[in-house]
Formats: structure tokens, C-alpha cells, sequence
């Protein structure tokens, strides 16, 4: 189930990012690309991150407020920086950009991609660590991450 909310809300990311940032108009709708940030989501993001957040409870078991922040601190320390380069590598990948062509983008993009990361999404995961039961967490990400998908495909999709 959060794997298909996940995929979806990529979807809407996407559309976001191409309507109100880059403001292609319905004409201009690029449907390959809102495509491609779907499947990313149904089968990277979703399952990574789902799978992440599992093991994350496992590690650092309970919900109390020290948990929450030392589970962020593992969240945002180590498995983001991890993940967003995956993320970035993936899409010029599925963009068909060569592996030179993607390196180069990756290196292009990544700390500033990381940097706004940094300044969305510690406080949501305290949040959510601390208060959402770990059904629920992924869901309750990618609803946050309507914004930052958009972020995401607009700075992933920028040739």
C-alpha cells in the first residue's frame, strides 16, 4: 500500500514541478517524465525507504523524544546523503544520460540538492519518528515530500 501511495505522490511531484515551476502548460506536459518519477517511486523509493525505516526501528527501538533525534540523526547523517545519490543517479539513468553525462549531473546537483534536504526535512522526521507508527511513516513522508518530489524531479530533470 505505501509503496503505491509512494509512486503516486512521485507522480504528483512531478506533475507539480512541470505545471507550477517550470510552467509547461497541459500541451507541454512531458507524460514519459511523470512516468518515470512514478516507477521510480513504486520501485526504488517506496521499497527503500519503507524497508529503511523498518530496519531503523529495529536498530534504535521506541518512540520516545532522545529516540526520535537519534533516529533522525541516523536518518539525515547517513541514509540520505546515501539515497539521494542513488535517487540522482537513477534518473539521469532512466533519462538515458551516459554514465560520464550522469556523473557529471550528479556532481552538479548533489550538494545543492542535499543542502535544501538538510533544511526540509529534520524537523518532519523528528516529527515523524516521534509520533507516527511505522505503518504509517512512509505515508506520511511522501505526503511531506509532495514539495520536495517536486523539488526533486525539477532538479533531477534540469539538463
Amino acid at each position: 500500500w505505501a509503496v503505491l501511495v509512494t509512486g503516486a505522490l512521485m507522480g504528483v511531484g512531478d506533475v507539480t514541478a512541470q505545471q507550477l515551476v517550470e510552467r509547461r502548460g497541459l500541451h507541454g506536459h512531458h507524460s514519459p517524465r511523470t512516468l518515470k518519477m512514478m516507477t521510480i517511486g513504486f520501485c526504488f523509493v517506496g521499497p527503500v525507504v519503507g524497508s529503511w525505516y523498518r530496519i531503523l526501528d529495529r536498530l534504535i527501538p521506541g518512540n520516545t523524544k532522545v529516540v526520535a533525534v537519534k533516529k533522525m540523526v541516523l536518518d539525515q547523517g547517513g541514509f540520505a546523503p546515501c539515497f539521494l545519490g542513488c535517487f540522482l543517479a537513477i534518473t539521469g539513468a532512466m533519462n538515458g544520460l551516459s554514465v560520464k553525462d550522469n556523473w557529471s549531473k550528479i556532481q552538479q546537483d548533489y550538494t545543492d540538492a542535499l543542502m535544501t534536504n538538510y533544511c526540509i526535512w529534520p524537523p518532519v522526521q523528528i516529527a515523524n519518528f516521534y509520533f507516527v507508527p511505522l505503518q504509517h511513516r512512509l505515508a506520511v513522508v511522501q505526503c511531506v515530500a509532495i514539495v520536495w518530489n517536486c523539488y526533486l524531479s525539477w532538479k533531477a530533470n534540469r539538463m
